[in-house]
């Protein structure tokens, strides 16, 4: 009786703690799906603005810089004043001003370090943590190329300068916070293009060249003893 009891308050509870359980997952669920969309409509509203703005001044180059100075400052002019959603704002505006240069033909790698430059500058004037909006900025200008065929390498290359060279102006300290935040988006670029892992699968294959080579060995000793003993008969 006790046994069955107790099963019974077992089964009673643990579909209680399921609920709960799949209430804050369903929660979190939609507060991602939430901000995704939010994120795609950042990158969506930056995108067309930018290209839109270059097509109606019918230039590129020089405008593309001083638009994506702009378009950054409103940005971050926009979140200081919402008080919140720097850093994740950062990487959609961005991966908005590269593919809005890149819809109307113009330079998307000087475009990617001007981007990058002018987000750790802003976020140095209000006072936020430039190292997390560089780290933020440089990833929307990967996922950008990416999508758009460029090379990845490459721009995360000169974004990073960028970023680099924004934290220069501002200390030592905040170059050496940037610095090493971006190190790993760097190696993880390098990795998805490829760069290193050609290198590993060629010292891969050399040591078992040793190994192979006594193998061969042995039955080429094999075969000749027996023809040595034909002759000898």
């Amino acid at each position: 009786m006790v046994s069955e009891e107790s099963e019974k308050e077992g089964q009673g509870t643990s579909p209680t703690i399921g609920k709960a359980g799949t209430t804050v997952k369903e929660g979190i669920v939609q507060s991602l799906k939430g901000i995704n969309e939010i994120e795609a409509e950042i990158v969506s509203l930056v995108r067309n603005t930018v290209s839109h703005t270059l097509r109606a001044t019918g230039g590129v180059t020089g405008e593309a810089i001083s638009l994506t100075r702009d378009v950054v400052k409103g940005a971050i002019q926009a979140t200081e004043e919402v008080g919140t959603g720097l850093v994740m704002s950062t990487k959609s505006v961005a991966k908005g001003v590269i593919m809005g240069v890149g819809d109307v033909g113009g330079d998307a790698m000087s475009v990617a370090g001007q981007t990058v430059k002018a987000a750790v500058s802003g976020a140095s004037e209000i006072g936020a943590d430039i190292a997390l909006v560089a780290r933020s900025a440089v990833d929307g200008v990967a996922e950008a190329i990416k999508e758009t065929g460029g090379n990845a390498e490459k721009a995360v290359g000169v974004a990073v300068t960028g970023a680099i060279e924004a934290a220069g102006s501002i200390g030592q300290t905040a170059v050496r916070a940037v610095r090493d935040i971006l190190l790993g988006v760097v190696e993880g670029v390098k990795d998805v293009a490829g760069a290193a892992l050609p290198r590993s699968g060629a010292s891969a294959p050399a040591p078992p060249s040793p190994a192979s080579s006594p193998e061969p060995a042995e039955p080429v000793e094999s075969t000749t003893i027996p023809k040595g003993r034909t002759k000898s008969k």
